[in-house]
């Protein structure tokens, strides 16, 4: 029997999930919700209603993106991805999901957020690609040499701030950010976790 994960594609968190327990080698049931109508069984165990949710067969739920991403490194992590600087991955995932996630959700939907434009919002999400353009110009990927789990973690957010306006993106002076992105959009572990399943109904 294998772990039933409920995911969306789009979802950046599940993304995330998905990629995570790929690279660990662990099969899952991959089930795609719609998300008007979600279905009963994935609210039962996990009332929080949102992606992703993994179910394992001895019951066991986890239903946060980062544990299910932790949970598959610990059954296997053939590439390190847990051996850069843990203090230094929880803050950068920290930020991504607090503050940059914030300013990425009134960029992309800055109609909803009228007291500021769209523009403002950018500029705002852009303190972090500043950050990271400052960490990718001395080493490959964010934390090291070599991907980690905060490369991971964070990257699905990047390509979705990245997609709300791709001309200035673009042209946007992130070299090696951009870099980055394109590595990891073209990767066989990404084009993988895209893969699109039939949504699933109870």
């Amino acid at each position: 029997m294998l772990p039933i994960l409920y995911s969306y594609r789009r979802c950046p968190y599940a993304m995330r999930a998905r990629m995570a327990l790929s690279y660990a080698g662990i099969a899952v049931e991959v089930r795609e919700i719609s998300l008007k109508d979600k279905p009963a069984h994935m609210l039962q165990v996990s009332p929080k209603a949102t992606v992703p949710v993994l179910v394992l067969p001895d019951a066991q739920v986890i239903d946060q993106s980062l544990q299910i991403m932790q949970w598959a490194l610990q059954q296997h992590d053939a590439d390190g991805w847990l051996s850069a600087d843990p203090q230094h991955t929880a803050l950068l995932i920290a930020e991504n999901d607090g503050s940059f996630k914030q300013n990425l959700d009134r960029y992309k939907y800055a109609i909803r957020f009228p007291e500021h434009s769209a523009a403002d919002y950018r500029q705002q999400g852009e303190l972090f690609l500043a950050k990271l353009e400052l960490h990718l110009q001395q080493t490959s990927f964010l934390l090291s040499n070599k991907i980690s789990l905060a490369d991971i973690a964070i990257f699905p957010f990047i390509r979705q701030f990245a997609a709300v306006d791709s001309d200035w993106f673009a042209s946007a002076d992130y070299i090696k950010l951009k870099s980055w992105l394109q590595h990891l959009v073209e990767s066989e572990l990404f084009q993988g976790a895209m893969l699109k399943y039939p949504t699933y109904t109870d």
